[in-house]
């Protein structure tokens, strides 16, 4: 368990905000000012930790002061093998930010000069003299100048150097930010809470892993997350797999987040085997393009546009991407550079909002994403989430657990778990989180888990159950007789195979005149000479603004008249003696051309009419099976049922898609008839008891 005297310093922290309060910086922009002291304080404090134990273990003095002065050289060397960063003022000195505060005359001098000491890699990530916004990562600078402006500088530092932090290792060090960034997020979507994942939430992805990886001990455990943000969910895991399990962890992270990518970076400096790089990892993956890791846990950003670097991910070379989901969303993006960068013997235990499971339709980027997923048999659970869990959001979120090297019982299976009512109300809100899974609920989740058994919020299905056939089909419109005009289509004769298929329309080649409701058009009106373009456009409008089955349009012939007839839904043929023939169900469709004048010939419009059948498009949702022979049984078989219109079957795409809300629905309970009744009864008697009063 982390050290709990820790904690004495999340009101020391959050007292060091009433000097921004008083010089009227908003509490929504706190973290922009209170992020680069904590980074310089957990510095100077890991430094001071390193110098101790460098003293002891290699010199075995407990002060620098103790060094004979021919050790001095070695015991610099040996800091800076250490790789904990450097800054002479700190480790040679002895100076800290206490210190450099007992002199007001000073401060400023011994400030700049304090944060110049580190060395180049820390002044980048701190942000010390970066005037360049793309690259300022914390700004210290940049907050010292406006705090030294508003003549608050030294008072803040002041309040900052009195958290000592070297009592207490990484591990607590990770549980203090946890306090702090709930606080962050609570106050600033902006920052924190952009990627933060609560504690209790890290807690479960981390008993996941710990409940799923079968690894020698004696071998490294790597652990990434691609959306690290400040380290909370990396590091939390990490600690729980080294401290309470054994293992021997490397982690490994990114992210694109200055401030947080900064803190994460500062942490990682302490600690041992930890890589944290800086950039976006959808275009520039700081890793290896064929590097693996044994778990992965993120909570990659929700909701999020890729829309500005979608030319990027186009022309993406490193195989990470399959296919593309809407540009509105860039979870599922991140899913398959996870599932990329997995080892085959890996597990990754990755956070997703709704959409992951449901966006998109058959044959879209995201269902054919899901598809292949499911395909290779890496879902192995997906478990959903409370809503109102996280600090900025109330929606429900899902853990999707994910694992390359399934056990046999459970291939080609996955388990959905329903922790929506696994909660226990939180004392006190924190922005949108008013929820929090407790260690009862978790172990609940866990042990289903484990054992692999359904119960009453939890099931196990054949990943073949998510999948389903869309399958498109031309339905043809018939009248009141049960005709088309379809039959009277000319037909053609295929050369080369002899096979006889029907011409898609009927044009009426001796058409001279239209007939709208109020309007005519004779054979003059049909083809025209000298027409400009705007006058073609005009008539190109108001043909497309004519109904046929609103209007009383009729197309004349020397022979005979068409028009339809909305009450029969039928193409009716006039003859010129008044004879009339139903066609059948179809359309009456009128079209004008337009030829540009040129140097020999002037511009000209023709309009004409054609008749076609009356096709509709539609797409059926059908049960799947890999069967090929009995995915065709139950298509054939389901269109024989519900569909009463003769039709033809388009194509067929196949779809994924997983709906917690069907699996774990529960109708709710009717009241009995007899309570309803009686109700009616009683509100009858009301009624006329106030009737009475009203007579009287």
């Amino acid at each position: 368990m982390p050290n709990q005297n820790i904690l004495q310093y999340t009101g020391k922290i959050w007292s060091t905000a009433d000097l921004l309060i008083a010089s009227g910086i908003k509490q929504s922009d706190f973290p922009k000012y209170m992020m680069p002291f904590f980074g310089l304080i957990l510095l100077e404090s890991r430094m001071l930790r390193a110098v101790d134990q460098v003293l002891k273990e290699e010199f075995k003095v407990d002060k620098i002061e103790d060094l004979k002065p021919e050790e001095f050289e070695d015991f610099k060397d040996e800091f800076i093998y250490q790789d904990v960063g450097f800054n002479e003022f700190i480790v040679l000195q002895g100076k800290t930010l206490k210190s450099i505060t007992q002199n007001d005359k000073n401060f400023y001098q011994d400030f700049d000069a304090y944060l110049d000491g580190f060395d180049a890699d820390t002044r980048e990530v701190l942000g010390v003299g970066k005037t360049n916004d793309a690259t300022k990562r914390l700004n210290i600078t940049g907050v010292a100048k406006e705090l030294r402006g508003k003549k608050i500088l030294l008072s803040t530092v002041k309040k900052w150097a009195e958290i000592d932090l070297t009592p207490f290792d990484n591990s607590d060090i990770t549980s203090l930010e946890e306090h702090i960034k709930f606080k962050w997020a609570d106050i600033s979507a902006d920052t924190a809470g952009e990627q933060y994942t609560p504690k209790d939430v890290i807690q479960l992805m981390s008993d996941i892993v710990v409940e799923r990886i079968q690894f020698d001990k004696s071998e490294f455990v790597t652990v990434y997350d691609p959306t690290c943000g400040g380290g909370n969910l990396l590091f939390g895991v990490a600690d729980d797999l080294d401290r309470t399990h054994g293992y021997n962890v490397k982690t490994y992270g990114q992210d694109w987040n200055d401030t947080l990518y900064a803190l994460a970076w500062i942490e990682s400096r302490f600690r041992k085997d930890s890589d944290i790089r800086y950039g976006n990892t959808l275009v520039e993956a700081k890793i290896q393009r064929d590097q693996q890791f044994s778990v992965v846990v993120a909570n990659p950003p929700h909701g999020i546009s890729w829309k500005g670097f979608e030319k990027e991910i186009y022309k993406d070379e490193t195989e990470r991407f399959i296919e593309t989901p809407s540009t509105s969303d860039g979870q599922l993006l991140f899913a398959q550079h996870i599932l990329h960068h997995l080892h085959d013997n890996g597990i990754a235990v990755v956070v997703h909002n709704g959409s992951a499971l449901f966006s998109g339709d058959a044959g879209s980027g995201e269902s054919d994403i899901r598809k292949h997923f499911f395909d290779n048999d890496w879902v192995e659970a997906i478990i959903q989430l409370p809503t109102s869990e996280f600090f900025n959001t109330g929606i429900h979120t899902y853990i999707w657990l994910f694992n390359k090297n399934k056990p046999e019982a459970r291939q080609d299976k996955v388990m959905l778990i329903d922790g929506s009512e696994l909660f226990v109300p939180l004392k006190k809100s924190f922005g949108s989180k008013r929820r929090e899974i407790d260690e009862a609920n978790r172990q609940k989740i866990i042990k289903v888990l484990a054992e692999y058994k359904g119960n009453d919020f939890a099931k196990i299905f054949d990943k073949d159950y998510f999948y389903f056939n869309k399958q498109a089909i031309q339905l043809t419109n018939l009248d009141e007789n049960g005709k088309s005009f379809e039959e009277h289509l000319p037909t053609k004769t295929d050369r080369k195979t002899g096979e006889v298929k029907r011409i898609n329309q009927l044009i009426i080649k001796d058409l001279n005149a239209i007939t709208f409701d109020n309007k005519k058009w004779n054979a003059d009106d049909l083809e025209r000479e000298n027409v400009t373009k705007d006058e073609y456009e005009d008539i190109k409008e108001f043909l497309k603004n004519t109904d046929y089955k609103e209007q009383s349009i009729q197309l004349h012939t020397p022979k005979v008249t068409y028009h339809y007839d909305a009450d029969k839904m039928t193409i009716v043929e006039t003859a010129a003696d008044g004879t009339r023939t139903e066609l059948g169900n179809g359309k009456l469709l009128i079209k004008a051309s337009y030829k540009k004048a040129t140097k020999t010939k002037p511009s000209k419009l023709t309009i004409k009419a054609a008749l076609t059948p009356d096709y509709d498009k539609d797409y059926e949702v059908i049960p799947y099976s890999r069967d090929e022979a009995e995915n065709n049984r139950l298509i054939d078989e389901f269109l024989a049922k519900y569909i009463f219109k003769p039709y033809v079957k388009l194509d067929c795409k196949v779809g994924v898609e997983i709906n917690f809300n069907k699996v774990f629905y529960q109708p709710e309970a009717l009241r009995p008839i007899a309570d309803i009744q009686a109700d009616i009864a009683e509100l009858d008697k009301q009624l006329a008891d106030l009737e009475r009063e009203l007579q009287l």
